[in-house]
Protein backbone atom coordinates (compact mmCIF):
# COMPACT_ATOMS: atom_id res chain seq x y z
CA UNK A 1 0.00 0.00 0.00
CA UNK A 2 1.22 3.54 -0.65
CA UNK A 3 2.51 5.47 2.33
CA UNK A 4 1.17 8.83 3.45
CA UNK A 5 3.15 11.92 2.52
CA UNK A 6 5.95 12.52 5.02
CA UNK A 7 5.43 16.29 5.13
CA UNK A 8 2.25 18.30 5.56
CA UNK A 9 0.65 19.34 2.27
CA UNK A 10 -0.91 22.52 3.59
CA UNK A 11 -1.49 24.82 6.53
CA UNK A 12 -4.46 24.23 8.83
CA UNK A 13 -6.83 26.87 7.47
CA UNK A 14 -8.36 26.63 4.02
CA UNK A 15 -8.93 30.37 3.79
CA UNK A 16 -5.23 31.20 4.07
CA UNK A 17 -4.15 28.92 1.26
CA UNK A 18 -3.26 30.44 -2.06
CA UNK A 19 -2.33 28.43 -5.15
CA UNK A 20 1.40 28.97 -4.55
CA UNK A 21 1.24 27.49 -1.02
CA UNK A 22 -0.66 24.37 -1.97
CA UNK A 23 2.20 22.60 -3.72
CA UNK A 24 5.82 23.42 -3.32
CA UNK A 25 7.47 20.83 -5.55
CA UNK A 26 5.14 20.50 -8.51
CA UNK A 27 1.94 21.76 -10.05
CA UNK A 28 1.23 18.34 -11.49
CA UNK A 29 -1.11 16.22 -9.41
CA UNK A 30 -2.57 12.91 -10.46
CA UNK A 31 -4.66 10.33 -8.70
CA UNK A 32 -1.59 8.87 -6.95
CA UNK A 33 -0.64 12.20 -5.32
CA UNK A 34 -4.29 12.98 -4.62
CA UNK A 35 -4.79 9.68 -2.79
CA UNK A 36 -1.59 10.20 -0.76
CA UNK A 37 -2.95 13.60 0.31
CA UNK A 38 -6.45 12.20 0.92
CA UNK A 39 -5.01 9.46 3.14
CA UNK A 40 -2.86 11.95 5.07
CA UNK A 41 -5.73 14.44 5.51
CA UNK A 42 -8.05 11.73 6.81
CA UNK A 43 -5.55 10.01 9.11
CA UNK A 44 -4.37 13.35 10.51
CA UNK A 45 -7.98 14.62 10.63
CA UNK A 46 -6.90 17.89 9.02
CA UNK A 47 -9.34 19.97 6.99
CA UNK A 48 -6.55 22.27 5.75
CA UNK A 49 -4.76 19.34 4.16
CA UNK A 50 -8.04 18.17 2.63
CA UNK A 51 -8.87 21.61 1.18
CA UNK A 52 -5.37 21.94 -0.27
CA UNK A 53 -6.16 19.05 -2.62
CA UNK A 54 -8.86 21.11 -4.37
CA UNK A 55 -9.18 24.19 -6.55
CA UNK A 56 -10.82 27.24 -4.94
CA UNK A 57 -14.22 26.14 -6.32
CA UNK A 58 -13.51 22.42 -6.07
CA UNK A 59 -16.39 20.02 -5.51
CA UNK A 60 -16.59 16.99 -3.22
CA UNK A 61 -19.62 14.77 -3.66
CA UNK A 62 -19.76 12.54 -0.60
CA UNK A 63 -23.01 11.04 -1.93
CA UNK A 64 -24.57 11.32 -5.39
CA UNK A 65 -26.95 13.99 -4.06
CA UNK A 66 -24.76 16.00 -1.65
CA UNK A 67 -22.04 18.32 -2.88
CA UNK A 68 -19.63 20.48 -0.93
CA UNK A 69 -18.39 23.29 -3.19
CA UNK A 70 -15.57 25.71 -2.42
CA UNK A 71 -13.06 25.87 0.39
CA UNK A 72 -15.48 26.86 3.19
CA UNK A 73 -17.90 23.99 2.48
CA UNK A 74 -15.05 21.51 2.01
CA UNK A 75 -13.54 22.49 5.37
CA UNK A 76 -16.88 22.39 7.17
CA UNK A 77 -17.65 18.91 5.85
CA UNK A 78 -14.16 17.54 6.57
CA UNK A 79 -14.26 18.71 10.21
CA UNK A 80 -16.44 15.65 10.84
CA UNK A 81 -13.31 13.51 10.77
CA UNK A 82 -12.29 15.15 14.05
CA UNK A 83 -15.05 12.98 15.58
CA UNK A 84 -13.07 9.90 14.53
CA UNK A 85 -10.05 8.40 16.29
CA UNK A 86 -7.46 5.81 15.35
CA UNK A 87 -8.12 6.30 11.62
CA UNK A 88 -6.47 3.91 9.13
CA UNK A 89 -6.79 4.49 5.37
CA UNK A 90 -5.64 2.17 2.61
CA UNK A 91 -6.25 2.54 -1.10
CA UNK A 92 -5.51 1.13 -4.52
CA UNK A 93 -5.44 3.24 -7.67
CA UNK A 94 -7.56 1.49 -10.30
CA UNK A 95 -7.36 3.84 -13.30
CA UNK A 96 -5.33 6.88 -14.36
CA UNK A 97 -5.74 9.39 -17.18
CA UNK A 98 -4.07 12.76 -17.68
CA UNK A 99 -7.15 14.54 -16.25
CA UNK A 100 -8.65 12.04 -13.81
CA UNK A 101 -8.32 8.83 -11.87
CA UNK A 102 -10.26 6.20 -9.95
CA UNK A 103 -9.29 4.58 -6.67
CA UNK A 104 -10.73 2.02 -4.29
CA UNK A 105 -10.34 3.03 -0.63
CA UNK A 106 -10.89 1.36 2.73
CA UNK A 107 -11.06 3.11 6.10
CA UNK A 108 -11.42 1.97 9.69
CA UNK A 109 -11.88 4.30 12.62
CA UNK A 110 -13.15 4.45 16.16
CA UNK A 111 -16.30 6.54 16.55
CA UNK A 112 -15.30 9.17 19.12
CA UNK A 113 -18.63 10.85 19.81
CA UNK A 114 -22.31 10.16 20.03
CA UNK A 115 -22.79 12.97 17.49
CA UNK A 116 -20.80 11.09 14.82
CA UNK A 117 -22.63 7.85 15.59
CA UNK A 118 -25.98 9.61 15.10
CA UNK A 119 -24.78 11.12 11.77
CA UNK A 120 -23.82 7.63 10.61
CA UNK A 121 -27.02 5.99 11.89
CA UNK A 122 -29.19 8.54 10.08
CA UNK A 123 -27.22 8.13 6.85
CA UNK A 124 -27.74 4.36 6.77
CA UNK A 125 -31.51 4.43 7.10
CA UNK A 126 -31.31 1.31 9.24
CA UNK A 127 -30.42 0.42 12.80
CA UNK A 128 -27.50 -1.92 12.14
CA UNK A 129 -26.18 -1.34 15.63
CA UNK A 130 -28.65 -1.79 18.44
CA UNK A 131 -27.11 0.46 21.09
CA UNK A 132 -28.43 1.35 24.47
CA UNK A 133 -27.48 4.56 26.25
CA UNK A 134 -24.02 4.10 27.72
CA UNK A 135 -22.99 1.28 25.38
CA UNK A 136 -19.52 1.72 23.87
CA UNK A 137 -19.30 3.43 20.50
CA UNK A 138 -18.39 1.10 17.62
CA UNK A 139 -15.33 0.91 15.43
CA UNK A 140 -16.46 1.53 11.85
CA UNK A 141 -15.40 0.14 8.49
CA UNK A 142 -15.93 2.18 5.33
CA UNK A 143 -15.30 0.82 1.87
CA UNK A 144 -15.66 2.87 -1.25
CA UNK A 145 -14.58 4.10 -4.63
CA UNK A 146 -13.49 7.58 -5.64
CA UNK A 147 -13.26 9.38 -8.98
CA UNK A 148 -11.24 12.60 -9.09
CA UNK A 149 -10.89 15.13 -11.92
CA UNK A 150 -7.90 17.48 -12.05
CA UNK A 151 -7.43 21.01 -13.37
CA UNK A 152 -4.56 22.28 -15.50
CA UNK A 153 -2.95 23.64 -12.34
CA UNK A 154 -2.92 20.17 -10.85
CA UNK A 155 -5.59 20.48 -8.17
CA UNK A 156 -8.82 18.50 -7.95
CA UNK A 157 -11.84 20.17 -9.50
CA UNK A 158 -14.33 17.42 -8.70
CA UNK A 159 -14.19 14.35 -6.48
CA UNK A 160 -17.06 11.89 -6.31
CA UNK A 161 -17.15 9.08 -3.78
CA UNK A 162 -19.41 6.07 -3.41
CA UNK A 163 -19.18 4.21 -0.15
CA UNK A 164 -20.76 1.88 2.37
CA UNK A 165 -20.14 1.68 6.10
CA UNK A 166 -20.82 -0.77 8.88
CA UNK A 167 -19.59 -1.53 12.37
CA UNK A 168 -16.43 -3.61 12.43
CA UNK A 169 -17.04 -7.20 13.44
CA UNK A 170 -15.83 -8.01 16.94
Amino acid sequence: MPKAASRPLARRSCRTLGPATRRTTSNIVNIHQFMQGYKAAWEQRDEGMFCALFTVNGEYLNTPFAVQRGQAQLAEYWRRVKLQEDVHVTYEVLAVTAESGIAHWHVTYQVASEELFQIWAKSTGTNLVARKSGDPLPRMVLDGALRAEFAGGGLCTKCQIWWHSMPQAS
